[in-house]
């Protein structure tokens, strides 16, 4: 029988603000153990936790950018289970009125039907111990810096059908929280989590099977892999005869398996009530509309104006848009009149393999609009061939400088007179004869040495579109 997957997403992302959701204390990731946590968050006797209004737009403005519809009457509830993390028993959390409902999210051309984001708060991190190490710690310390931090957790309806679309929707929904400021987006700094609920039904039928929550995936790509491999795993055992349980388990990044960690809980497990510290909230409409005007253009919006506008491609258009820092940089490029395909070949391959390698993010850079429009325009002019305008790229983006200071410290003006160009590939021809008898013989593959080494010859900087005609002239001529 054949089988196909279903797949809904949870994801936890982490509001920027600056301080936790009840209290004060510092969200800012590090810091010594224990250090960013006071008497509310460490769930103190006798504490009461205060909202943090900032905690509230955020979530309306990520609402917003998913197309949910915010909630006029919204509460906070005690979702009640002993953990020790969880210093206080219990985690605040909103469970049959959640801020945000029925949003989506559409990623090529799949709408993902996004079916609440609800606040709540982070609980703390345990980091195991001892000789034994990690999976068979001596003991446990736990840091309650993460306690309190908020969180909006984003769950997707079962809509998902592959482990790749799984990745690409986790792409695009950071993306958007990186777009509206809300969230840093960092796996690595936990960020932006997710769980990944999985089941297969044969292929055909609407009832859904038995879910497995996956947990302990780091990376868009643990992501797709664990996905794909309880996709497999439930497979296997229902070819067998067996049946699939309802349980929680963690993705093995070392083995890429998973591994059952507990049963799953139902919401009856947790005990739900509303918290009677935290009054229920009435979100005025006019409220919801100001923030509303404060948003950016979207990255889908984003991506359809520089296909429809500017003439990219839709690979570029995908690619520039991904970066709101580089999308926004682009734009004040074009605003200076350049051309947008120039300018976007510049970012896109150049630009992204200096980050890749510096390990930087565009932000970090020192380079200006005004920089690339000058650059565009030297290379145009002819004053600069492609080789010397990468080298200037390089230079602007390690140091704030303009182009001009640049192509003068480089030494860097394209060399195009026609005589000089003619007397270098001349002395190339003839310092290479057993390379120019193979061209004549045939072998005309070789022209490309010739360029090369004229290349060579004139220190990166002579005029390629020159260079090639003077080789054609050259090279057409029969030998004597």
């Amino acid at each position: 029988m054949e089988y196909e997957p279903t797949i809904g997403l949870e994801v936890h992302a982490q509001l920027k603000t600056a301080s936790k959701i009840f209290c004060g204390c510092p969200t800012e990731f590090g810091g010594p153990p224990n250090d960013h946590v006071c008497q509310v968050c460490l769930g103190m006797p006798g504490v009461l936790p205060v909202l943090n209004k900032r905690v509230v737009e955020f979530a309306i403005r990520a609402g917003i950018a998913l197309n949910c519809h915010i909630s006029e009457h919204t509460k906070f509830d005690r979702k009640n289970y002993l953990y020790p993390d969880l210093p206080k028993g219990y985690q605040i959390s909103q469970y049959d009125k959640p801020i945000c409902i029925d949003g989506h999210l559409t990623v090529a051309g799949k709408t993902v039907r996004i079916v609440r984001a609800h606040l709540e708060e982070d609980a703390g991190k345990l980091v195991h111990s001892g000789a034994a190490g990690l999976h068979g710690s001596d003991y446990s310390l736990v840091d309650y810096n993460r306690s309190g931090v908020p969180l909006l957790e984003i769950v997707s309806a079962p809509d998902i059908e592959s482990p790749e679309q799984a990745s690409e929707y986790l792409s695009e929904l950071r993306t958007i929280l990186r777009y509206v400021d809300v969230c840093h987006g960092d796996l690595e700094k936990g960020t932006f989590r997710c769980d990944a609920n999985v089941s297969i039904k044969p292929k055909g039928e609407s009832k859904l099977g038995t879910r497995a929550e996956l947990k302990n995936m780091n990376s868009f790509r643990a992501v797709q892999r664990a996905i794909q491999f309880e996709i497999e795993r439930q497979t296997d055992l229902v070819n067998s005869g067996q049946r699939v349980v309802q349980e929680t388990r963690l993705w093995n990044e070392a083995t890429q398996t998973t591994h059952s960690m507990r049963s799953k809980e139902d919401a009856h497990d947790y005990r739900y009530f509303p918290d009677p510290d935290l009054m229920p909230i009435v979100i005025d409409r006019a409220w919801v509309e100001e923030v509303r005007l404060t948003l950016p253009e979207l990255p889908e919006a984003r991506r359809q104006r520089y296909v429809n506008e500017h003439g990219l491609s839709s690979d570029d258009a995908y690619v520039l848009a991904e970066s709101k820092e580089m999308g926004d940089f682009l734009d004040k490029v074009l605003l200076l009149g350049a051309p947008a395909k120039a300018a976007a070949n510049l970012l896109i391959g150049p630009t992204m393999a200096y980050l890749k390698e510096s390990q930087k993010d565009f932000a970090g850079t020192d380079i200006t609009p005004e920089n690339v429009r000058d650059l565009i325009e030297a290379t145009n002019s002819g004053k600069l061939n492609s080789t010397s305008a990468k080298i200037v790229l390089s230079e602007l983006l390690q140091a704030p400088s303009t182009v001009a200071k640049v192509i003068e410290a480089k030494g860097l003006v394209q060399i195009s007179d026609l005589k000089e160009l003619e007397q270098v590939i001349a002395g190339v021809l003839d310092a290479n004869p057993s390379q120019l008898a193979e061209f004549r013989s045939g072998k005309t593959k070789i022209r490309q040495f010739f360029f090369g080494e004229s290349m060579k010859a004139l220190k990166g900087k002579g005029n390629p579109q020159v260079i090639n005609q003077i080789l054609d002239e050259k090279l057409a001529i029969e030998p004597g």
